[in-house]
């Protein structure tokens, strides 16, 4: 049995070395393997030392990804791929010493087609923590189990991935028109032919959350623009928790529209009556950001909780305003799917 690692890659001349690093560490013993970074054209020195880890370590290899997203880089790492497991790890994820060891364990044992860990986040800095704790929460998360430390079993989707060869011959590659959902789309495809996603504690990673506030609204609006040309392609969410953002910022605009429609035209009993409604609708949001700051402050730190009620309208809005713009924009061009490939896509930190 051999092993092959598929790393996207692209500018992570500051990081690259040390997670390579990590990387020849893992406990492979009796296990063949093979490291296969697909860079992104990087133009800060990423190339160059990827260049001098392939000269030194036999198991690391470079490939180009002129495209600069992250499916077309699993795509051809996985074309260059010798062998019979293949598995992604990102550049901006930990790892713990025995995680390729377990991915393999557990895809053995369960049968699997693909397994991976929970989605374990930490960040750096006061807002990086936060950021980092909402991640936790199931009113960030939508109470997805990627985000359940503890769950093992059947899931929707998984974080990274490790699947056998022959599924790629069964449902294709990624789709690289959906960068960067092209996990998501991926796994929705694989649950749709009959095979199976499987989360276990077991395999341990730690992702490194987004460190500021404005990185986090363009990781979530970017997921969530992408996200429609997934429903769109296959007629259905892969998960109904994906909906909710953009349907709660449109009933928001709804109201918005109706308010200042009733007082331009003075209807009075009808603006006060959207007034109400409107600020129902909002109270009863600022409380339940307010419950799972206190939630979730609790869970990790106090200190979290006075920024904590601002880190959770950025998830959502962001993500509810790039699944309203990316709907509006498959509207008016129903057939340029493989023309917006690098809209919100290109491969960054």
């Amino acid at each position: 049995m051999m092993v092959s690692v598929v790393m996207p890659c692209r500018n992570e001349g500051k990081y690259i070395a040390s997670v390579l690093d990590i990387l020849l560490e893992q406990d492979v013993r009796g296990i063949e393997w093979e490291i296969i970074v697909a860079d992104g054209m990087s133009d800060d020195g990423t190339r160059e030392i990827l260049q001098q880890y392939a000269a030194k370590y036999r198991q690391i290899r470079m490939i180009d990804n002129p495209k600069r997203i992250t499916a077309a880089a699993l795509n051809a790492g996985i074309r260059a791929a010798r062998g019979d497991i293949i598995m992604r790890m990102d550049a901006h994820t930990e790892y713990s010493p025995d995680y390729i060891r377990n991915c393999v364990e557990v895809q053995h044992t369960t049968g699997a087609d693909n397994v991976g860990g929970p989605m374990v986040a930490k960040g750096n800095g006061y807002l990086g923590r936060a950021i980092a704790a909402a991640y936790d929460s199931p009113f960030a998360s939508g109470g997805a189990l990627s985000h359940d430390l503890s769950y093992e079993g059947l899931v929707d989707t998984v974080y990274l991935g490790c699947w056998r060869r022959d599924i790629f011959q069964k449902v294709g590659l990624f789709d690289e028109t959906l960068s960067p959902n092209e996990d998501d789309e991926f796994n929705l495809r694989l649950t749709r032919a009959g095979l199976k996603v499987w989360q276990s504690p077991k395999i341990r990673t730690v992702y490194n959350a987004r460190p500021t506030l404005w990185a986090l609204w363009g990781q979530y609006f970017q997921y969530g623009f992408r996200k429609v040309a997934v429903i769109r392609k296959h007629r259905r969410p892969s998960a109904k928790r994906q909906l909710v953002p953009g349907a709660f910022l449109l009933g928001n605009m709804i109201l918005l529209i109706a308010y200042i429609g009733t007082a331009l035209t003075g209807a009075s009993a009808w603006l006060s009556i959207v007034t109400r409604i409107w600020l129902g609708v909002l109270a009863c949001y600022g409380i339940a950001c307010l419950l799972a700051a206190f939630a979730t402050a609790k869970r990790h730190d106090w200190r979290l909780f006075p920024i904590l009620p601002v880190v959770f309208p950025v998830f959502q809005i962001s993500y509810g305003l790039g699944s309203l713009i990316g709907l509006v924009y498959w509207l008016l061009h129903p057939a340029s799917a493989a023309g917006s490939r690098k809209l919100f896509s290109e491969i960054t930190r």
